[in-house]
């Protein structure tokens, strides 16, 4: 039998590029996708290290033309995983709807559209849509207004869309990472320039920014994220939600449990005090 594909988005850095890494390993076929292929550098560094191929391809999620000539010619796709995604810092009063609106194109729309467009083919397949949302697709996080909605509209979307897929032969299962040792924390604007743009809530930011620091020197590996990836898509029936780690795991616990808000705010409030 040929290898199944998997097209993954998002595959310049990070959970992207090591689950493209991981998958081709385990004997898929791979189309690692990123908005902007002169930044392939790494992903191919890292393929040829382990010895595997990948096809690289041009995808910007928000834009329907290129989602388009993505799939263009694909015979067949047995799995998406929908990991493309920005971080963002700012709060309400601060920024723009329109710096709101770009964050949903990115990590909400941009999601639907690449799903949109692959599910004739993962119908055809019996394949599966797995989504990289995060544990602020649970528990909304300060200053993290804009992204955390967008995570949870993704986290709404997808457990509404899992029962009505699975009819038609689709799976559909989202990925909660916690903190994360990659670049996508990098790629979020640096700490001067978001403390001025806040203006009064810049004490409550400045904590929150050290509180976030030390989570993240105990974050987990983009590889290890990489291999559940990869037993999920092995998987035959794959849980709708996989927590990648015991950290992850406590954190949403806590709010699945919290039936009032009370535990949640508490928590988050002592974040920027």
């Amino acid at each position: 039998m040929s290898p199944k594909t998997v097209l993954i988005t998002g595959t310049s850095s990070g959970i992207g590029l090591a689950t493209a890494i991981a998958a081709a390993e385990n004997g898929w076929q791979v189309i690692a996708t990123m908005r902007d292929t002169a930044k392939a550098g790494a992903l191919r560094a890292a393929a040829e290290a382990a010895g595997v191929s990948v096809e690289v391809r041009e995808l910007d999620v928000t834009d329907p033309g290129s989602v388009a000539a993505c799939l263009a010619g694909l015979d067949r796709l047995d799995a998406l995983v929908n990991n493309a995604g920005a971080g963002h810092l700012g709060t309400l009063e601060q920024e723009s709807i329109d710096d709101v609106r770009a964050v949903m194109e990115v990590n909400f729309f941009g999601v639907l559209q690449v799903t949109k467009a692959a599910l004739p083919l993962l119908r055809a397949s019996e394949g599966r849509v797995v989504t990289v949302t995060s544990v602020g697709g649970v528990v909304g996080q300060p200053f993290n207004e804009a992204y955390c909605a967008a995570k949870f509209a993704v986290e709404g979307f997808m457990e509404s869309l899992a029962p009505v897929a699975a009819r038609v032969g689709v799976a559909v299962s989202v990925v909660e990472p916690g903190a994360v040792a990659s670049e996508f924390v990098n790629n979020v604007a640096g700490r001067d320039t978001v403390l001025e743009q806040v203006g009064p809530y810049a004490p409550a930011l400045s904590a929150y920014l050290d509180r976030t620091r030390g989570a993240f020197a105990n974050a987990q590996t983009p590889q290890d994220v990489a291999t559940q990836m990869v037993e999920l898509l092995a998987c035959e029936r794959p849980a709708f939600r996989t927590l990648t780690s015991d950290t992850a795991r406590a954190f949403v616990g806590m709010k699945l449990a919290d039936f009032d808000g009370s535990a949640v705010q508490a928590m988050t409030g002592a974040w920027i005090a």
